[in-house]
């Protein structure tokens, strides 16, 4: 069975680049970004745990902790490090899960058969505080994965889970936001003060109430 949104994410203790977890704990109150990569010592996977270490900052300004899986082991892990560093100019400054025996591989259903027998699928997840799973994306291996797209997505989802409105289609961090159908007009008249756009009865607009 595969996770579906609003499930909790399975726990698992595992050892990492920056020593032995137990998954819960480590996210703590955080969020968590958890994504998978088909294997150490392959191209896209080192562009892509660079480009995550180069934006760790970012995530962290958001209150999101990074952390990634591949079925290798630790000793690979340790020995691919370096790699990523030299090609990406930057120190890598977050948890690999050495997951050997898949364990977290199969919790997370990431590995699709029909894809590779053995190796795990680009997927990702995105993790509450509450520790259910706020979103999953699912990339083919040969597919390097857009981090500004996961971390617009977190703005998202840390806009709407506080406020009662939606994100439209190309949101971006500080632009108008939608009411949901939820909260009737006069209602929204009144819980936004900042303004409300009617463009259809069941569309209206409210710039964003975080800003």
């Amino acid at each position: 069975m595969s996770l579906r949104l609003g499930d909790i994410a399975p726990d698992f203790q595992a050892e990492t680049t920056q020593g032995p977890i137990s998954f819960h704990e480590w996210l703590g109150n955080s969020w968590g970004l958890l994504f998978s990569h088909p294997a150490d010592f392959t191209p896209v996977c080192t562009t892509e745990l660079g480009k995550t270490a180069l934006l760790k900052g970012e995530f962290e300004k958001k209150g999101v902790k990074v952390i990634a899986v591949s079925v290798d082991d630790l000793d690979s892990h340790n020995r691919w490090v370096p790699d990523i560093e030299e090609v990406n100019g930057v120190k890598m400054n977050f948890p690999i899960i050495a997951d050997q025996d898949r364990n977290v591989a199969t919790l997370y259903d990431m590995i699709h058969p029909n894809a590779s027998e053995k190796a795990t699928v680009r997927s990702v997840f995105i993790i509450g505080p509450d520790k259910k799973v706020k979103l999953t994306l699912t990339y083919p291996a040969s597919t390097g994965r857009n981090f500004q797209e996961l971390l617009r997505v977190i703005d998202s989802l840390q806009l709407t889970a506080n406020y009662s409105v939606a994100t439209p289609a190309d949101w971006q961090d500080g632009d108008d936001a939608i009411v949901v159908p939820a909260v009737s007009t006069e209602d929204a008249i009144a819980k936004f003060p900042k303004g409300v756009k009617i463009v259809k009865p069941y569309l209206r607009y409210t710039p964003q109430p975080n800003k």
